[in-house]
């Protein structure tokens, strides 16, 4: 199997920089198939993603990151190497609303999502068939006010065990905690069903129905202490009219999550997401 794999990096922008990575690609004897660079004059950080393939069987893994380690502190990077051909390991959770796990695991099935998923982890049993359906471990975590800390517990200690890369809420409606949140951080991704900031907490749906809004939204972000307001992956509209009960919003709405929160997977499992602060940098093919 052709091994590939994909640089992600940023750092103070500085003169230098494409050339002294391309120039340590080149040393290690790979060649690049696609490089994105970007820099921000706001912030004054330089981003690149870049894929690229070894040309030589004795070129490991390993010596490729002792390789770019001190040019990557020359430049005071944060990095990452990654191996582009290795799924990545998701643990989808989700309580009762099952469409945008339905959805996951469907475009996992038919290879749109280069991902395994180990187990899916519920508070309610309600998806326990059409994860079974799927040949997907379901593990129940009923959670209430005097057992949610065990539960965390119990989840973070799943979370190791099963060397996950990536958690997805696919309308986990469980808050999680300040302290879960730092330890995961840049590690799960949330789908909000609104189009954020707007119409926020419960029922979002009656509320843009009592609001007469022409459009409907949705929002895919990296979860933060901050309920709803870490950083934007992907957000989605669509339009809707005058005739339209609130229960058929429901389902309009439904439709722009599970399209939502799966490209957000996606950009997330194929490393296009660089977090600028509490912005995103996002590269994309097109």
């Amino acid at each position: 199997m052709t091994r590939a794999y994909i640089l992600t990096l940023s750092c103070p922008d500085q003169p230098g920089l494409v050339a002294e990575i391309s120039g340590v690609l080149a040393e290690c004897g790979c060649t690049i198939t696609s490089s994105h660079q970007y820099g921000d004059e706001i912030s004054g950080r330089f981003f690149m993603r870049i894929a690229f393939a070894p040309l030589k069987d004795e070129v490991t893994e390993e010596n490729l990151r002792a390789t770019i380690a001190p040019h990557a502190e020359k430049f005071g990077m944060d990095w990452a190497l990654h191996d582009a051909k290795k799924p990545a390991r998701v643990l989808i959770l989700v309580s009762r609303f099952d469409h945008c796990l339905m959805d996951l695991l469907y475009r996992r099935k038919r290879g749109d999502l280069f991902m395994d998923v180990p187990a899916v982890v519920s508070n309610h049993m309600d998806a326990y068939q059409l994860t079974a359906s799927y040949n997907v471990p379901f593990v129940h975590m009923p959670v209430t006010k005097d057992t949610k800390a065990a539960q965390e517990e119990k989840l973070l200690a799943l979370i190791e065990d099963e060397k996950i890369d990536l958690v997805v809420l696919a309308r986990y409606m469980q808050v999680l905690s300040d302290d879960t949140c730092r330890k995961l951080a840049g590690k799960v991704i949330n789908i909000h069903h609104s189009f954020l900031p707007s119409f926020k907490g419960a029922k979002p749906y009656h509320q843009a129905y009592e609001k007469g809004v022409k459009i409907i939204g949705a929002t895919a972000h990296y979860v933060t202490a901050d309920l709803d307001e870490g950083p934007i992956i992907e957000q989605n509209v669509a339009r809707v009219s005058h005739a339209l009960t609130p229960d058929d919003l429901v389902s309009v709405g439904r439709d722009v999550e599970r399209v939502t929160l799966a490209e957000a997977v996606k950009l997330h499992l194929q490393h296009r997401v660089l977090l600028n602060g509490n912005r995103t940098v996002i590269f994309r093919d097109q």
